[in-house]
């Protein structure tokens, strides 16, 4: 399961449940050292990730090729993102029971989740926090940035776009709700920076 471009993402389901932080860093790693292997077209051995200063990770090992990661682990799913350029990938487990943390959203974002039908809004929010999240991790920052500091659109099933004041233009990204063997239905999104 090579890409045939970048930036490329690959939806891993594991059998894997890991118990703590930890053992779910690990997994990702270790996930994430063998898609990439198999995409340079490596031994696993020769591929290592690391992570730079603000715990994003790094390609530590073949250096030198200019390319970015981003990887996320929820419910037996590692998410991982390779590109040539800054990405974010994050993965969510959508909740149907949750209501969604208005006071931790954008404005635009709370008062789009209120306008939709109740029974359709933990399937959007996760869509949305997915999308913010994999944002964060494409800047670098993770959630020192507050979440309520900029905004998501989501304008089709597959495709969002984030308008972020610090920056000059809207950020596309793409998005995709899955099943993961039947233990639920999951959002994933990607989001790459120029």
């Amino acid at each position: 399961m090579t890409a045939t471009a970048l930036p490329a993402a690959w939806l891993i389901v594991t059998t894997a449940r890991p118990a703590n932080l930890a053992e779910r860093s690990l997994l990702r790693r270790e996930t994430a050292r063998r898609v990439i292997a198999r995409q340079l077209g490596l031994p696993a051995d020769e591929v290592c990730i690391d992570h730079d200063g603000k715990g994003r990770p790094l390609l530590a090992r073949p250096a030198g090729r200019g390319l970015h990661l981003s990887l996320a682990t929820r419910a037996g799913v590692v998410a991982v993102a390779l590109a040539q350029r800054f990405v974010g990938i994050d993965i969510e487990r959508i909740d149907p029971a949750a209501t969604p943390p208005f006071a931790a959203l954008h404005p635009a974002e709370g008062a789009m989740l209120r306008a939709l039908p109740e029974a359709t809004r933990p399937l959007a929010f996760a869509r949305l926090w997915s999308a913010k999240e994999a944002y964060v991790k494409a800047l670098g920052t993770g959630f020192v940035r507050a979440p309520e500091s900029f905004s998501v659109t989501l304008l089709a099933p597959d495709r969002f776009e984030i308008d972020d004041p610090l920056r000059s233009s809207r950020t596309a990204g793409t998005g995709r709700a899955i099943e993961n063997g039947g233990q639920g239905i999951l959002a994933a999104a990607i989001v790459t920076l120029d």
